[in-house]
C-alpha cells in the first residue's frame, strides 16, 4: 500500500484515525493497540509471511532491553553484545547470504544453490532502531518500558517501511502524553499540511523524475554483486 495510493489515502488512513480518537475515549493502551495493530495491518499488506518475523523481532529486543535494563552492571555489557550481535546476524542473512553465495560461486567457480532469501522490506530499519534503543538502555536513556508502546513505536506506519531510523525519546514519550489522545484541531491541520506537501513532492517530483532513475536500476539487475542499498 502507497501512501499516495487511493486505498491509503480514502480507506486506511481515516479509519485508522477515527479508530484511534474513538478508542481514546475509553483507553489510551487501547488507542496504542489500535495504531500498532493498524501498522501492522500496513506492513502486511505487502506481505503477511513476514508478520512472525517483525514480531518476533519485537518480542526479542523488548524482552533483552528488559534484561539489560535489570542487570547488573557486568552483565549488562554481555546482554548487550548478544542482542546486538543476533540483530546484526539476522539482518545479515537476509541482505547478504544470496551476495556471499554468488560470490563464492563466482571466484571459486563453484555452483552452490542460491537460498532465495526474499529481503523483507523496512527490515534495516527496524532492526537499527531496535538496536539503537537497545544502547540507549544500557546508557540508562530509556523510562518507558510498556509493550503496547514499543510495539507501537517500532511498527508506526509512517516510519515502518520508509525510514527514517528513530530515537526512542523521539516518539515513545508521545506515547505517555495524554494530550495526544484527545483530538486538536491545530494539530490535525499541520498535520495535513505536512502530508498534502509531502504528496505533492512524490506525485509532481519524484514520479516525474522516475523514468530518468529507473533505467539505472535496470542497468544494475544482471549484476547481483552491485547494490544501492536496501531500497526501502
Amino acid at each position: 500500500m502507497l501512501f499516495n495510493s487511493f486505498a491509503f489515502i480514502v480507506f486506511y488512513l481515516p479509519i485508522v484515525i477515527i479508530g484511534f480518537f474513538w478508542l481514546s475515549r475509553y483507553s489510551h493502551a487501547w488507542a496504542a493497540g489500535w495504531l500498532a495493530l493498524a501498522s501492522l495491518t500496513f506492513y502486511g499488506y505487502w506481505d503477511y509471511q513476514y508478520i512472525p518475523l517483525l514480531l518476533g523481532s519485537i518480542s526479542f529486543n523488548f524482552w533483552a532491553g528488559r534484561k539489560i535494563a535489570l542487570s547488573n552492571e557486568s552483565s549488562r555489557k554481555y546482554w548487550l553484545a548478544f542482542a546486538v550481535v543476533a540483530n546484526l546476524l539476522l539482518l545479515a542473512y537476509f541482505k547478504y547470504a544470496n551476495f556471499f553465495l554468488d560470490t563464492i560461486n563466482l571466484i571459486g567457480n563453484v555452483d552452490f544453490p542460491s537460498l532465495n532469501v526474499i529481503l523483507p522490506i523496512g527490515i534495516s530499519f527496524y532492526t537499527f532502531t531496535q538496536i539503537a534503543f537497545l544502547v540507549d538502555t544500557y546508557q540508562g536513556k530509556v523510562n518507558e518500558y510498556r509493550f503496547v508502546h514499543y510495539l507501537l513505536f517500532v511498527t508506526y506506519f509512517p516510519h515502518l517501511i520508509a525510514g527514517p531510523v528513530l530515537h526512542h525519546k523521539e516518539m515513545m514519550p508521545q506515547f505517555a502524553d495524554s494530550r495526544k489522545y484527545s483530538f486538536s484541531a491545530t494539530d490535525f491541520a499541520v498535520g495535513l499540511t505536512i502530508f498534502c506537501i509531502g504528496l505533492a513532492k512524490k506525485v509532481l517530483i519524484a514520479d516525474n523524475l522516475a523514468p530518468y532513475a529507473s533505467p539505472l536500476f535496470v542497468v544494475l539487475i544482471p549484476h547481483p554483486c552491485l547494490s544501492l542499498g536496501e531500497g526501502y
